[in-house]
């Protein structure tokens, strides 16, 4: 379900929380090109400094050193994008871990990192920075939010049930906070890529990544999610995506 009206993104303020990563960079890059003012959040001050420095639209981004796993790190982003923009019109959350195993072989903090980055990280964040996002007095038109999911919430795999379940949490989450957050005038985007070669099957917390075909390029990924942000679109399923 998309609004008829599309979005600009001309001076819009973005925040990329997981920017350094393999899809957040893209993200960044592609959100710069469209007139965006984009945040580059994430845990690492040199390697945002990178990111920044790889793009030329992104040489005068803002960049958030915080951490998704703290529950203040949305008040973190919040006072910063307050205090250099006075407002933020977007978010999205391009961060995440994964771990593959059967549920009896994944240690139980291994689950545990997986929900707490998947799952909490986002909400707990979000939850700070809704007042930020919502509509201003007299208009019906605020922020909007971008989860990244993935296909496993539509198709959960045997021997990914713990990474499968954080992604079905972030998908139901995001059903919800559709229809919870639509009077702030708040578009929620819940996003359901296939496999995509970010290169984080080869990092995973547990586990060995099984043989996998070949995944949706990061940069084709990044494309489909700024041009459902555009067309205030509620979800983008896997099948969305194509061959």
């Amino acid at each position: 379900m998309a609004d008829t009206t599309g979005r600009n993104l001309d001076g819009a303020v973005v925040a990329i929380v997981g920017a350094t990563g393999g899809l957040g960079t893209p993200l960044a890059h592609q959100f710069a090109e469209r007139g965006a003012q984009v945040v580059l959040v994430g845990r690492d001050a040199e390697r945002l400094g990178v990111t920044a420095a790889g793009h030329p639209q992104l040489n005068d981004a803002a960049l958030v050193v915080c951490d998704v796993r703290d529950p203040e790190a949305g008040d973190v982003l919040a006072a910063a994008v307050t205090e250099k923009f006075g407002r933020l019109d977007g978010v999205v959350f391009a961060h995440g871990v994964v771990a593959f195993g059967n549920l009896v072989d994944t240690p139980d903090d291994v689950m545990e990192e997986l929900f707490l980055t998947n799952v909490l990280g986002p909400l707990w964040m979000l939850k700070r920075l809704v007042p930020i996002l919502s509509a201003p007095a007299g208009s019906r038109d605020g922020g909007f939010v971008v989860n990244l999911s993935a296909v496993v919430a539509e198709s959960p795999l045997p021997g990914m049930s713990a990474y499968s379940a954080t992604k079905a949490a972030l998908t139901a989450a995001d059903t919800s906070l559709t229809r919870e957050l639509r009077r702030s005038g708040i578009t929620v985007c819940d996003v359901r890529p296939p496999h995509t070669e970010t290169g984080l099957a080869d990092r995973p917390l547990a586990g060995a990544a099984p043989r996998l075909p070949e995944g949706l390029s990061p940069a084709r990924v990044a494309h489909v999610v700024v041009e459902a942000v555009v067309a205030r679109s509620n979800e983008v399923p896997s099948d969305a995506f194509g061959g």
